[in-house]
């Protein structure tokens, strides 16, 4: 799904990624850990073209970037943030739209996945209500489905529990898991806590290289 070979990003002169290798195979669920400031999100902007390689080489989906355009890029991918990114004036569907109306998809198919999804996620009492009238796992759930209306191949998350509290962000990834594995979808998550409870691979970043993958496997 995704492969990096020797990619090395910079902001200015100051190095953040070094000699970068990387694999995600298709279908993974996986988590991107390290200490603040080692190069995460700007590992995962680069992932979905916020920021530039200045050497290196990065395949999507067995496509180098750079034969890729960026409206296809985000057709094989959903992307969630610790902010949510909700439009306040805007309703928890007409939210969730916003995605499948910028691909160009016929109203009546998004508006029956996005109904799908909602419901699938515990949200279908909330379609009408906006972003404020919701708890913030509420708001992040909204901000899952609409990753995830376009049916990507990829899911990327950057510190997607951040602004909740313990309880609801262990929901999240769980929620997030059960969905990797409903939608047949890969994902990478970018976080600072430990999920032992889920089955995973988790990399490590320190000073802007990958330097350690480990396993998790749970006894059921």
């Amino acid at each position: 799904m995704i492969t990096l070979q020797n990619v090395a990003v910079a902001y200015g002169e100051t190095p953040v990624l070094q000699d970068v290798h990387f694999a995600l195979p298709h279908g993974a669920f996986a988590f991107l850990r390290g200490r603040s400031g080692c190069g995460k999100s700007t590992f995962l902007k680069l992932l979905y073209r916020d920021v530039e390689a200045q050497s290196g080489e990065l395949f999507i989906d067995g496509v180098p970037m750079q034969q890729l355009q960026k409206f296809e890029l985000r057709r094989k991918m959903g992307i969630i943030f610790q902010s949510f990114e909700l439009i306040e004036q805007k309703t928890v569907l007409e939210n969730v739209l916003l995605a499948g109306k910028a691909l160009g998809r016929p109203l009546a198919q998004i508006t029956e996945e996005a109904e799908r999804l909602l419901a699938r996620v515990g949200l279908s009492d909330k379609l009408h209500m906006f972003p404020a009238q919701l708890s913030g796992g509420q708001q992040q759930r909204v901000a899952i489905v609409r990753a995830l209306l376009n049916k990507p191949k990829l899911l990327l998350a950057d510190e997607p529990t951040g602004n909740l509290d313990e309880e609801t962000a262990a929901d999240i990834f769980q929620l997030l898991h059960e969905l990797h594995e409903e939608e047949q979808i890969a994902m990478l998550i970018v976080t600072h806590q430990s999920h032992e409870h889920i089955d995973a691979t988790t990399y490590w970043m320190e000073g802007g290289r990958i330097v350690e993958q480990a396993a998790t496997k749970l006894h059921r």
